[in-house]
Order: C-alpha cells, then sequence, then structure tokens
C-alpha cells in the first residue's frame, strides 16, 4: 500500500501578481480545479492558474502546519520561497 501524500503549494496568475497558498492530498485535481476556475472564489476572482511552488508532506498535520507558516510570512517571504524552487515562476503542473 502506498503512503498518501499531503501537499503545501502556491498558485498565481499569469503576471505573478496574486499569491495563494493552500493544502491537499491530491495536487494534480486541485490544480486542475484552479484552472478549471472551480477552486476556491479567491482564485477563480485573480485567475490564479500557474502553480509555481509545493512541497509534500507524510502527515496531514505537517501540511497544515507548513501552509499556516506560509501564509503568515509577508509577501516577500513567498516571492523568496518561490524563487528558490522556482527562479523562473514556470508552471510546475505543466
Amino acid at each position: 500500500m502506498m503512503a498518501e501524500q499531503y501537499w503545501v503549494y502556491i498558485m498565481t496568475n499569469p503576471k505573478n501578481t496574486a499569491l495563494y497558498t493552500g493544502v491537499t492530498n491530491d495536487l494534480d485535481r486541485r490544480v486542475q480545479e484552479h484552472k478549471d476556475g472551480t477552486g476556491s472564489e479567491f482564485t477563480c476572482k485573480y485567475q490564479l492558474v500557474k502553480l509555481v511552488y509545493c512541497e509534500s508532506f507524510s502527515r496531514p498535520q505537517d501540511a497544515i502546519e507548513r501552509e499556516k507558516q506560509i501564509k503568515a510570512g509577508s509577501r516577500t517571504k513567498k516571492v523568496q520561497l518561490i524563487h528558490s524552487m522556482n527562479p523562473e515562476w514556470n508552471d510546475l503542473s505543466q
């Protein structure tokens, strides 16, 4: 039996001006929901369709704690986090 994974992720819009941090146990499905406009009101309103950052965890509580940590940080810290993993801000879901 394969262990379940939990993901913390950051989505942005085509111009990289808005950021959304979320947590899920199915990253592919959740990213597709955002791209289809069914993810959340915020992601739909700001067209957050690019996955620019993700981290995986084996325990849901660790993923939730990390999501809270990222959300509590400034935009500058989020941008630095994205840049450390994805300096070109490419869509990682492609």
